[in-house]
């Protein structure tokens, strides 16, 4: 079990400092890993299988390591061929994976997640049953969570709108059969604590200077510092049991204090309960 879960935690350590190349997407991996597994598990899959597509769900951007970060973000939408070098994202994780003992779980998620049904999706084009299961889900949830969070260019769209989207498109972008039991969840209100949240419990966090996310944690009281990395500007936390905010202090932060901060504790709690369930077959 120690083995696995130290294998599994240098995946997620890795994957999580890419996404904090990123200030729009704090809490993206964690969301969606946590729609893929509540996709499965609605889909009737084993406990392995829906441990190995939550893994799947949250290394599914590895390959964004390659990406610049003019285009990473980019304040607006890309060109044709800043949209080449993104889609490059998928390949580039996969082999990144190279030989580590666990690239068999979850390569199909990272490679394949952008293919489609209609065969328009890349690396590969595949189509319909081509396209791995693992891929299929991952490829619903990460989707969603794009449509629902904010970006550089626009604000995050409704629930309602992301899932009338992905129901538009069933059979096309996206899978029809695990489609719409995503659109059951989503209309059950299922999806609701995990949208717009950075970790169980956290709303995701502004900064009310310049508009990215600010990581704020579990762990984080009313009176902490926090920093937004994209213009560097202070916060202090707000708590109080219904709420969390952040407001600015008007101060600037050293380089020291504005270095990426990894959330090891829920990283822990995701790592002992996949592995749990990896471990046992």
């Amino acid at each position: 079990m120690k083995h696995i879960e130290s294998l599994l935690q240098s995946l997620f350590v890795m994957s999580s400092m890419v996404e904090a190349r990123d200030t729009y997407t704090g809490g993206h991996l964690w969301r969606v890993g946590q729609f893929s597994r509540m996709l499965a598990e609605e889909a009737g899959l084993t406990k392995r299988e829906v441990a190995r597509i939550s893994v799947g769900g949250f290394l599914h951007d590895l390959g964004k390591i390659s990406i610049p970060d003019a285009i990473l973000g980019k304040a607006g939408p890309l060109s044709d061929e800043e949209y080449e070098v993104i889609k490059t994202h998928p390949e580039v994780g996969a082999r990144l994976l190279g030989g580590h003992p666990l690239a068999g779980l979850v390569e199909q998620a990272i490679l394949s997640h952008h293919e489609t049904p209609h065969g328009k999706g890349y690396p590969h084009g595949l189509t319909a049953d081509e396209i791995p299961l693992d891929a299929r889900i991952v490829g619903i949830c990460d989707a969603f969570d794009a449509m629902t969070s904010n970006r550089p260019y626009r604000h995050g769209m409704p629930i309602e709108k992301s899932l009338s989207i992905i129901e538009s498109e069933l059979g096309k972008q996206f899978d029809r059969k695990f489609g719409e039991q995503f659109l059951n969840m989503g209309r059950q209100g299922l999806l609701d604590h995990i949208v717009g949240h950075s970790e169980p419990g956290i709303p995701i966090q502004e900064c009310p200077i310049c508009g990215p996310t600010i990581v704020v944690t579990r762990k984080h009281q009313s009176g902490d510092h926090v920093f937004c990395r994209h213009c560097g500007g202070e916060t202090i936390v707000e708590r109080t049991e219904r709420d969390i905010r952040v407001q600015p202090t008007g101060r600037m932060g050293r380089p020291a204090e504005l270095e990426p901060e990894i959330d090891l504790d829920l990283i822990a709690e995701l790592v002992k309960e996949c592995a749990f369930h990896l471990e046992e077959a």
